[in-house]
């Protein structure tokens, strides 16, 4: 079975491309989601520890939580040793479970994935990417967002440049959907043809 890491900056369509694959019957881990399903769940508890703050009606708040550590940044450290770990091991039972399906290609969605060493449990890295003009445009026409923000959250990842230089993989979103979907498709092609 091959794993593909997909990773790719904020704006850039990362979510997008891999809605793509998984309407290509792809499977995808999606790392984000684990996460907001985790602040649910099992992360509640020593999350709250850290940030109580956070904690509203029996899960995590997200927007309580981002505002914390836009406040003291030094705090993701903590909240990345918490999360991290529950997140590898949910990703380990998705593995697992294809791997015994026989898939021969499954995607792990990890937006961190360089920042956090995730390229050592992949086999092959997609990196989703646009223009930086595209990219601004996406994120602060998100609700909520601000330029303070947008800052914040790209100054906490690596440079677009240097991932596309890292990638086995570019899929350029900044095309239109009709491009980037014929750029999944290739991926998968190459990837699961036999030899």
């Amino acid at each position: 079975m091959i794993v593909l890491g997909l990773t790719g900056s904020i704006g850039t369509g990362k979510s997008t491309t891999a809605a793509m694959f998984r309407d290509l019957d792809i499977p995808v881990h999606d790392a984000d989601a684990t996460v907001h399903d985790l602040y649910r769940g099992e992360a509640v508890l020593p999350v709250a520890a850290r940030f109580p703050e956070a904690l509203k009606e029996g899960v995590i708040d997200r927007k309580a939580l981002s505002a914390i550590l836009a406040e003291a940044p030094d705090g993701f450290r903590d909240l990345e040793a918490i999360i991290h770990p529950l997140v590898r091991a949910r990703e380990a039972a998705f593995l697992a479970r294809e791997r015994e399906k026989g898939e021969p290609l499954v995607v792990l969605d990890i937006p961190l994935l360089y920042e956090t060493g995730g390229e050592t449990r992949v086999d092959k890295v997609v990196v989703v990417t646009c223009d930086p003009q595209t990219q601004r445009a996406r994120v602060l026409a998100r609700p909520g967002m601000t330029e303070e923000k947008f800052e914040l959250i790209l100054s906490r990842q690596m440079p677009d440049a240097e991932k596309r230089r890292r990638a086995d993989f570019i899929i350029d979103t900044g095309r239109g959907l009709e491009a980037a979907r014929k750029q999944v498709e290739e991926v998968i092609a190459e990837l699961t043809s036999p030899m």
